[in-house]
């Protein structure tokens, strides 16, 4: 709701009271009337309410009631939306991570997930479009810190976890997502893909910006797309326990024919993700397979926006999470 209850929400409430029993059979004892307004009003003066049995009061007349109930404490809380805080000025920070490892393919082979076709983009282009193009829209200022890892990067060849697509260390932020594709194809012809792949770094990098906003006016949004071969298990689940904990989401898009069993393991839609014992606080990866999105051809995408739907889905229930955990509510809107 977000807001204080309307008259016309202040009308009666009818409360049905029952004998509960395990087997589900339960017995109606009586009924009672009262109002929002009431409610708020009695609690100070713990009301007894008469609890009624028409039939009872029909049937008999000495007939008083059927026992009666006590109103100790009254509360209302507030259901807010995911609009509620947008609205209220909480601001989406999107960040992308891209897998280089080598056993994508060389990119200059067609075979490759990061080949580069004159024709149609890679699926790892077209997953970073679909979503970005969404996300932007909730990025005021459209900079977007994008990272590659597992290559060996210029000039003297060292392996990165966490390079940034526009090689400045200082500013790693590409302007919308034209900009980070833009970064994203020239880093393909300046780095040599290698490995091992591990989610860790970036994920820590990010849970670093994280950890210094958590009064709920920033919430950040990783995107990893990878093809699926994880080297750093136990770590990227260290590194989900601790970021759960934060104003943080993670989705992961799977490119390519791999199995995805880890990717499904990190999503924690089953199993809540855990590391030494330790679980994570909130559900806070969303993982997809690019390939169901894929025509039996193989060559276009069925749909981006339902690829884009799908992986953006879990983020609006991830943050309010996360707001409702830390008692944040939404900033009040300026009234036009």
């Amino acid at each position: 709701m977000g807001q204080a209850p309307s008259e016309e929400q202040l009308g009666t409430v009818k409360i049905d009271v029952y004998d509960w029993d395990r087997d589900g059979s339960h017995d109606f004892i009586g009924e009672f009337a009262t109002s929002y307004r009431e409610l708020s009003r009695a609690q100070s003066q713990f009301t007894v309410y008469e609890v009624l049995n028409p039939k009872k009061k029909c049937k008999k007349k000495k007939y008083i009631n059927s026992g009666t109930v006590t109103l100790l404490s009254f509360a209302v809380e507030s259901e807010f939306t995911f609009v509620d805080y947008i609205r209220g000025g909480t601001q989406l920070n999107f960040t992308v991570a891209i897998d280089f490892t080598a056993s994508n393919g060389v990119p200059s082979q067609p075979t490759s997930l990061h080949y580069m076709s004159p024709y149609q983009l890679s699926a790892y282009a077209m997953a970073l479009k679909a979503v970005g193009e969404i996300i932007q829209d909730y990025d005021s200022d459209k900079l977007f810190p994008a990272y590659g890892f597992g290559a060996k990067i210029p000039p003297d060849g060292s392996i990165s976890h966490q390079f940034p697509l526009n090689s400045d260390v200082e500013n790693p932020s590409c302007v919308g997502i034209d900009g980070v594709l833009e970064s994203y194809f020239q880093s393909l012809r300046t780095v040599q893909l290698y490995g091992p792949t591990n989610f860790a770094p970036v994920i820590n990098q990010v849970a670093r910006s994280a950890a210094q906003m958590t009064d709920g006016s920033q919430y950040y949004v990783l995107l990893i797309v990878t093809d699926g071969v994880i080297s750093d298990m136990m770590q990227t689940k260290e590194a989900i326990v601790n970021a759960s904990a934060l104003p943080m989401s993670i989705i992961i898009v799977g490119v390519g024919p791999a199995e995805f069993d880890a990717m499904e393991e990190l999503d924690g839609d089953d199993v809540r993700v855990s590391c030494r014992g330790r679980y994570a606080e909130r559900d806070i990866v969303q993982f997809v397979p690019f390939r169901d999105y894929v025509d039996r051809s193989g060559n276009q995408v069925l749909s981006m926006a339902r690829l884009a739907k799908d992986v953006l889905a879990e983020i609006p229930e991830q943050l309010l999470s996360y707001m409702k955990s830390h008692d944040i509510k939404p900033r009040p809107t300026d009234p036009q």
